[in-house]
C-alpha cells in the first residue's frame, strides 16, 4: 500500500485541514459524533480527506458498508448492492460510499434513488466536480452537500512529518529533514495531502544518509502548487478569478491568475479571456485597448511559451490600470432582451430597402433623410420600429471619451433645433 493509504487517519482528531466543517461544534463534526449520518455529498478536489471522512464514518455505524467508485460501476453493481436489504448482510441498513459519483449516468443514480428516499440505503458520495452540475437533482435534494476544500500547507505540515516518522519506524531508521524542506514539501502539494505524503515516501526511499536536502525535496516535489484541470471547475474558477481582478483594477492579483495559467501551458484560454474582457470590462471607456490586446495575443500566440508571457503581461497590466466602462455590453444586453422577447415590430419604411410600394400603401415613396446631406452629418428621423421607439438601451459611461461622446452628441442635437 502506498504511504498516504497507510497512514489515512482514523478518527477526526489525526484530520488535517476541513476546519470549517469538521472543527468541534461545526456541522459534518456534530453529525459524524451523534452517529445519526444523513445523505452526504462530499465535494472538493482530490486528497482533501473525503474518502478518510467516509471511512471513519464507516466504523461508527452498525450498518454494512459497500463500496462503488463511478468510473467502473455498472448498473447491475448497484443491484446487486439493493439485492442485500432485507438480509442478514444488511440488517441493519446499507452505507454506500459512492466514489466520483459524477460518473454514473441518469439512470444508474434513478436506480438508487427509491432507496435512498425510504432510508434503506444511506448515501455518502464524494466527487471532484460542482455536484450542482453533475449529480441528478432528484439525488441532489435528497442530500447535504459539504465543500472540502484544499489543506493549506500550513495545515499539510503535520501531517508530511507524520509521514517521516511513520516511515522511518517501518524501515528502522530516522530520517531528518529540515523545517525548510517540510514546508517546501508542504507547499509543493497544491492542498493535496496525499501528494504531499507519497512525496515524503519518495523522498526517503532516495535519500542518502537518512538526509532529506532541499534539493532532493525540490525535485520529487509533484509540481502541483495550484489546481488546474482545462475540464473541470477550476479551469473556471482561475478564469474567473483573473478576469474580475483585471475589471477591479488589480494588476497583482491579475498577474498571479495568469502566472498560474501560464504554469499550466494555457495560453489560449489566457489569451480568449483577455480578448472578450478588452472589450466587456474597458471597453468604450478606452476603445484602443482592444486593438492592443489583439497585437499582444497575436505576438503571443506567435511566439509560444516561454516569451509568450512577456507581451500578455504587457495586456494584462494595461487593462487593469485602463479606465473602465461596461456601456456596451449591458447595451446589447439590454437590445438582445427585447429581441427574445418579441418586442421588434417592423421596419420603418424610410429604413427599407427601396423597393415598389404596393396599391395600398397609404404613403408612397420611400421619404428617407440622408444625414450627410445635413449640417454636421445629422439629421433627426426615427429609426426604432413604432412599437419601441422610444426605447433607449445604451448610456453613456462616466468616463472622459464616453463623455466626450455625449458632449459631442447632444451639441449636434443641439444645431439641428431638436
Amino acid at each position: 500500500m502506498p504511504l498516504a493509504d497507510r497512514i489515512r487517519p482514523q478518527t477526526l482528531d489525526e484530520m488535517v485541514g476541513q476546519s470549517h466543517i469538521l472543527a468541534k461544534g461545526k456541522p459534518l463534526y456534530n453529525i459524524i459524533t451523534k452517529g445519526k449520518i444523513p445523505n452526504m455529498i462530499f465535494y472538493g478536489t482530490s486528497g482533501v480527506g473525503k474518502t478518510t471522512v467516509a471511512n471513519i464514518i464507516a466504523k461508527q455505524t452498525s450498518m454494512s458498508l459497500y463500496r462503488l467508485n463511478g468510473t467502473q460501476a455498472s448498473t447491475s453493481d448497484i443491484k446487486d448492492i439493493v439485492s442485500n436489504l432485507g438480509t442478514f448482510a444488511a440488517a441493519n441498513g446499507i452505507l454506500l460510499f459512492l466514489d466520483e459519483i459524477q460518473y454514473l449516468n441518469k439512470k444508474q443514480q434513478q436506480t438508487l434513488l427509491e432507496y435512498i428516499e425510504t432510508g434503506e440505503i444511506t448515501l455518502i458520495a464524494s466527487t471532484t466536480e460542482n455536484p450542482y452540475f453533475y449529480v441528478y437533482n432528484a439525488v441532489l435534494s435528497r442530500c447535504t452537500v459539504f465543500e472540502f476544500k484544499p489543506v493549506t500547507p500550513k495545515e499539510t505540515e503535520p501531517a508530511v512529518r507524520r509521514a517521516l516518522d511513520l516511515i522511518g519506524k517501518e524501515l528502522g531508521c530516522e530520517f531528518k529533514a529540515d523545517d525548510e524542506v517540510i514546508e517546501h514539501i508542504a507547499y509543493g502539494c497544491g492542498g493535496d495531502v496525499r501528494k504531499a505524503v507519497n512525496t515524503v515516501e519518495l523522498c526517503a526511499l532516495s535519500c542518502e544518509n537518512n538526509t532529506i536536502t532541499m534539493e532532493t525535496a525540490r525535485i520529487l516535489t509533484q509540481k502541483s502548487s495550484m489546481s488546474y484541470d482545462r475540464d473541470g471547475d477550476k479551469h473556471y474558477d482561475i478564469l474567473s478569478a483573473f478576469q474580475k481582478s483585471i475589471r477591479g483594477s488589480d494588476e497583482n492579483a491579475a498577474l498571479h491568475y495568469m502566472a498560474r495559467l501560464i504554469a499550466a501551458g494555457d495560453i489560449t484560454s489566457l489569451c480568449r479571456r483577455l480578448l472578450v474582457t478588452a472589450s466587456e470590462d474597458i471597453g468604450l471607456a478606452y476603445p484602443m485597448a482592444i486593438p492592443i490586446v489583439k497585437a499582444c495575443v497575436d505576438s503571443a500566440l506567435q511566439l509560444g511559451l516561454p516569451e509568450a508571457k512577456i507581451p500578455l503581461a504587457d495586456a494584462v497590466i494595461l487593462l487593469c490600470t485602463s479606465p473602465k466602462s461596461n456601456s456596451g455590453v449591458m447595451a446589447i444586453s439590454a437590445a438582445l432582451e427585447d429581441v427574445e422577447k418579441g418586442n421588434t415590430g417592423d421596419f420603418p419604411r424610410h429604413l427599407q430597402n427601396v423597393h415598389y410600394d404596393g396599391e395600398g400603401a397609404e404613403v408612397k415613396g420611400q421619404h428617407y433623410l440622408y444625414p450627410h446631406n445635413y449640417p454636421n452629418h445629422y439629421v433627426e428621423q426615427q429609426y426604432l420600429p413604432d412599437e419601441i421607439k422610444d426605447r433607449v438601451y445604451y448610456q453613456f459611461g462616466e468616463n472622459k471619451l464616453e463623455q466626450q461622446a455625449k458632449a459631442y452628441r447632444d451639441s449636434i442635437k443641439g444645431k439641428s433645433g431638436k
